[in-house]
């Protein structure tokens, strides 16, 4: 998750009229976004429209010379209703495979109450084991695959068969070569036991050690950690930002630091939970707007300055903003 703090100079036009986005390509209206207060998508440039002419500013770096235009097809109607369809068949098949494991027809090899702890609080709640039994199983195969190799680009997986419908499986002791992985959060390649991430990473690991063991407040602030900062504002085109190591509390933790009661977030439907907790334990008013729909964004954040809290009370400034944007898919948070 990356912070960054300021609005970069490079971000005015030079004649201080205010900046625009072109999103998706589509020139947006002349008052534009809140110079202070919009969601940053690295793949966008910004662009000025000073006397209705198109003048690049210098962003990202300069990597990108053209707004980046990204789509996203809508699922057909075909495609909808026969996965619905699917779906109730499979209900339907399985309330009647239930019925015949109720009565000892088929054999169960589910875990059951014992008849002695009827009544005593269930520890198996039936009906939320409804997709486990019938659904999960026959398509187990495909999921918990054992590896015995590095999860690297490609990995090999051992070989498994099952003679009872994916309830228990069975090893063959030979081994899948090659399989190319689907399933890791091995985006940087630093999983892999060989190679340039390998490589460097054991020379870091020789000079710097595995770990610092303290926050960077204290002891913890390497020079690795303020080049890492400043190549970031550098790529982003704002003046600083802030680094933090990835995990579920690095947004639930921080998110209340930042904001408070009386502060204003607003959040992407589709947030991580732990964006949703930081939020929540905040204690800010949440407003939600559409998944990776800026317009949407805009909207509400119009409305949030011109109207500000119920009685027309401007937000309340906490710590570093008064209005937090969340945004997961490119994991910047700007202002």
């Amino acid at each position: 998750m990356l912070l960054s703090m300021t609005e970069s100079s490079e971000n005015k036009s030079a004649n201080g009229e205010v900046c625009h986005r072109a999103i998706n390509g589509i020139k947006p209206r002349k008052n534009g976004l809140v110079k202070n207060s919009y969601l940053h998508q690295q793949e966008q440039p910004k662009y000025c429209y000073p006397e209705e002419k198109v003048r690049h500013i210098a962003c990202n770096g300069g990597l990108y010379n053209r707004p980046f235009n990204e789509s996203f097809e809508e699922t057909p109607m075909l495609v909808a209703v026969l996965t619905y369809m699917g779906y109730g068949i499979l209900t339907i098949f399985g309330y009647l495979r239930d019925f015949l494991r109720e009565w000892k027809i088929e054999k169960c090899h589910i875990a059951r109450e014992r008849e002695e702890q009827k009544d005593f609080v269930p520890l198996y709640q039936d009906f939320e084991n409804f997709y486990t039994r019938n659904l999960y199983m026959r398509i187990r195969d495909s999921w918990n695959r054992p590896i015995c190799s590095v999860p690297g680009a490609k990995m090999d997986l051992v070989e498994r068969v099952s003679h009872d419908y994916n309830w228990t499986f069975e090893y063959t002791g030979k081994v899948l070569k090659d399989v190319i992985n689907l399933g890791s959060y091995n985006y940087l390649g630093f999983a892999e036991n060989t190679g340039v991430c390998a490589e460097a990473a054991a020379e870091v690991t020789k000079k710097y050690g595995v770990g610092v063991s303290s926050t960077r407040q204290e002891i913890g602030n390497l020079d690795k950690h303020e080049e890492l900062e400043k190549l970031i504002a550098k790529f982003l085109g704002v003046e600083s930002a802030m680094a933090f190591g990835m995990g579920f509390a690095t947004n639930s933790m921080n998110i209340p630091a930042l904001v408070g009661k009386g502060c204003l977030i607003l959040s992407d439907e589709l947030n991580h939970a732990s964006l949703v907790l930081g939020a929540r334990l905040s204690r800010s008013t949440i407003r939600v707007f559409k998944h990776n729909n800026i317009q949407s964004l805009e909207k509400l954040l119009r409305d949030a300055i011109v109207h500000g809290q119920p009685g027309l009370r401007p937000w309340k400034k906490t710590s570093w903003w008064k209005i937090l944007i969340l945004v997961e898919e490119s994991s910047v948070v700007q202002l």
